[in-house]
């Protein structure tokens, strides 16, 4: 517990902090996108912005037209005069002591800072140059910074990260220790900890390409793919029940074993994308091409009785919209679903236009209560998990039913509705993008899925490759080059090293949009080998580590959590795909969230090999998901989601303290290091190895050794206590000579999966 004088420190150094911080320095030359447009976009565009019916005034500050225009009660005066700023209404405005004329208002408990306005005169006396949003700028490649040889940068992103951290007085840390590094890189591609053959090996090799090699070798591991697949499950909304309220089960494990044979296969991000939006629309498809389209069924459905069935088609869409603004563009479409945009330029007619691509699935709305699946459906057998799928984890003969995507074949037209509303339609449009963001040219691309597929991998769009490269940065730093991966919008965050994201967007598309070379590149970057050594001048400089002077300290997510320790302990089920499964969970957790009906009205825990398989496969009831992973800040599937909460909680350390499957794996581990001809320090070292993934140090040596004999004396006192520890888990027991001892280590192993060393990358 923290003590109240500690309370008092904390909050102390907060305060003092706080107080020696100070706002920015005015830059010299003001940029529109960069220092301009987020003021306005936080202080003036709810009234001043996109949304028509909520603009006050009749004056708009996001375009450039707007803001040079004269005011209409008085046309002598306008709201901008470049090169002015005492004869630009907008200025006198934010200047005045008045509080009637004053903007923002009073009542919006809104207000800009003598800095912020400073920024703003500056931009009017400067010319009052407006831009493009940043984002919707197509990308090009900026030249690569020249650095210090001194810093050891190995590609372009050290170039790009160490010019940014020279410019604020920071330098690289140190490489990590070969063991951690061997961790972190284990872990990031591949979501297992290192075997000990791999440390021992690694730790042997003082080739320069050492690293590299390992490198290649996680990047052609088979597990690759089940790794890089947890993040886009996670944006694809992947569950295996339909949601809502009966919450049955649905079959689209198929589709989850094409995305991890895609990663593996490293297909490029463009047909990657292309298959998963429009697989059914390309010329002849194949059964691979059609399963692809899973993508955009892995929505909620309803089973219940009773409905509107036009209500929830519209919610279908609505969602398969919604997500393709978020999975590839990063932008908040569903904002203007009921209103005009309010901050970003997307109208309403716009989301109702992209809504039209979507809108043309003739589907079942409600299947009934043991259907999993809903039309249209592809059949999956077993001869096609022997051929044209062969990469399907198929165990029975029986068919399987997937959803996928097939249009009809006569055009329904979209209506835009009001306030949302599914049986509110006004005006009818057409298919089209948010000319914004990039015009969609119909003599280049179809008016259909395909073509907004085609839309999509463009060059000239400028948000795809940056959206995706940024996401490939997040997963491996712990925050993204642009912190708000969800929202590259106005209220988005500003990138924080916006050359080095173009220069990325655009080596990714030269590539061919290779993916795994994108990787590489950047777990090969020495600002990825850097240790995670804090110091308080790097701290007081960057508190966020925004400018990667150190690689931070990330826990792993729930998945990879429960991977390390079953790989730990020898009792992971290696088995690539298939359907889901299900593990230990604590009683009448589905019981209590379901309507007593439904093929997933009760929870039947899986029994052999299936209890060990990968987190990822841990079958996910949307209204019930599992319970230990949510815990450990995992989602619930409801909705496309780019990016998880961290969270410290009590109940954290509760499941790896309790939770059957952790003390399970600390018992078969410690009964398999008991049978080996070990000495107790050696049986204490290897376990800290295969848990720590390290060579403990002399003083850990020592304090495990006390804690092993304390808790073995223990034992030995208490046989009873020690067989009762030992009562964990349904694996067979291996029988040792002696059982204290058993317990012990049993007990060091828990202790050991519990360290925030263990816990972390």
């Amino acid at each position: 517990m923290i003590s109240a004088l500690g309370i008092l420190c904390v909050a102390f150094s907060y305060f003092a902090f706080t107080k020696q911080s100070k706002e920015p320095a005015i830059p010299e030359v003001v940029d529109f996108n960069y220092h301009v447009r987020p003021i306005l976009s936080d202080r003036c565009f709810k009234c001043h912005g996109p949304d028509a019916k909520a603009r006050k005034a009749g004056l708009r500050l996001d375009t450039e037209e707007g803001a040079f225009a004269a005011l209409k009660d008085d046309p002598t005066h306008h709201i901008l005069v470049p090169g002015d700023p005492l004869q630009s209404a907008m200025y006198a405005r934010i200047t005045t002591t008045d509080t009637a004329e004053v903007m923002p208002p009073p009542t919006s408990n809104l207000s800009l800072t003598k800095n912020e306005i400073e920024v703003i005169r500056k931009w009017i006396a400067q010319g009052a140059k407006y831009k493009k949003h940043w984002s919707f700028i197509p990308p090009t490649k900026p030249a690569v910074p020249e650095v210090d040889d001194d810093l050891h940068a190995v590609n372009a992103i050290d170039h790009f990260v160490f010019a940014k951290q020279a410019s604020y007085g920071l330098e690289p840390n140190e490489q990590s220790e070969k063991e951690t590094l061997l961790k972190r890189v284990c872990m990031d591609l591949t979501g297992l900890p290192p075997t000990l053959e791999q440390q021992d090996r690694f730790l042997k090799d003082n080739a320069a390409n050492a690293y590299e090699k390992i490198v290649d070798e996680l990047l052609a591991n088979k597990h690759y793919g089940e790794k890089m697949a947890i993040q886009w499950l996670d944006l694809a909304r992947y569950a295996d029940s339909h949601g809502y309220q009966d919450d049955g089960g649905r079959s689209m494990w198929p589709w989850r074993d094409w995305v991890i044979n895609a990663f593996n296969k490293n297909y490029p991000f463009s047909t990657f994308i292309t298959w998963q939006v429009a697989g059914d629309l390309l010329p002849n498809p194949t059964k691979e091409q059609l399963l692809a389209t899973g993508f955009n069924r892995n929505h909620k459905i309803t089973q219940e009785g009773g409905i509107i069935e036009e209500e929830y088609r519209i919610e279908y869409v609505t969602d398969r919209t919604n997500t393709f603004g978020k999975a590839f563009l990063a932008i908040t479409l569903e904002c203007a679903k009921c209103h005009d945009h309010k901050y970003d330029p997307v109208t309403q007619k716009d989301y109702y236009s992209m809504f039209a691509f979507f809108n043309q699935v003739d589907e079942n709305v409600q299947p009934n209560l043991v259907s999993p699946a809903a039309e249209p459906v592809m059949k999956i057998s077993s001869a096609d998990a022997q051929t044209v799928l062969s990469f399907l984890n198929k165990k029975d003969s029986a068919d399987v039913m997937v959803m996928i995507m097939k249009d009809s074949v006569n055009i329904r037209p979209t209506r835009v509705l009001r306030r949302g509303v599914y049986d509110q339609p006004s005006d009818t449009v057409d298919m089209n993008t948010p000319s914004s963001i990039m015009a969609y040219n119909t003599k280049r691309f179809q008016k259909n899925r395909l073509g907004l597929a085609q839309w999509l991998t463009s060059r000239d769009n400028p948000l795809t490759a940056r959206v995706y490269v940024n996401r490939l940065w997040a997963e491996f730093f712990g925050r993204g080059l642009v912190k708000t991966t969800g929202d590259f919008g106005t209220q988005g965050e500003l990138p924080t090293h916006p050359e080095l994201l173009d220069w990325l967007a655009v080596e990714f598309m030269d590539s061919g949009w290779d993916i795994k070379k994108m990787v590489k590149l950047m777990v090969t970057s020495t600002t990825y080998k850097q240790s995670t050594k804090q110091t308080q001048q790097k701290f007081g400089t960057d508190p966020d580590n925004k400018y990667y002077s150190y690689y931070p300290r990330m826990r792993l997510n729930a998945e990879l959590q429960r991977d390390l320790i079953l790989s730990a302990a020898g009792v992971l089920n290696p088995e690539i795909g298939g359907p889901s499964v299900k593990p230990y969970q604590p009683k009448g957790v589905w019981e209590s969230t379901t309507a007593g009906r439904g093929d997933l009205a009760k929870y039947i825990q899986d029994e052999g090999g299936s209890l060990y398989r990968r987190g990822l496969y841990t079958f996910i009831k949307r209204t019930a998901p599992p319970p230990a992973m949510l815990i450990m800040d995992a989602v619930t599937r409801d909705q496309c989601e780019v990016s998880r909460m961290r969270t410290n909680t009590p109940l954290q350390a509760l499941v790896l303290m309790n939770d059957p499957q952790v003390l399970e794996a600390a018992r078969v581990l410690a009964e398999r290091t008991s049978t080996q001809n070990l000495s107790e320090e050696q049986k204490i070292e290897k376990s800290f190895r295969l848990i720590v993934c390290r060579t403990p140090t002399d003083k850990e040596r020592k304090m495990l050794k006390e804690y092993y004999t304390q808790e073995k004396i223990k034992f030995t006192s208490k046989q009873r206590d020690a067989k009762k520890f030992l009562n964990e888990g349904e694996l067979d027991h291996i029988q040792t000579k002696d059982i204290a001892s058993t317990a012990a280590l049993m007990q060091m192993n828990q202790m050991l999966f519990n360290i925030d060393e263990t816990t972390i990358k």
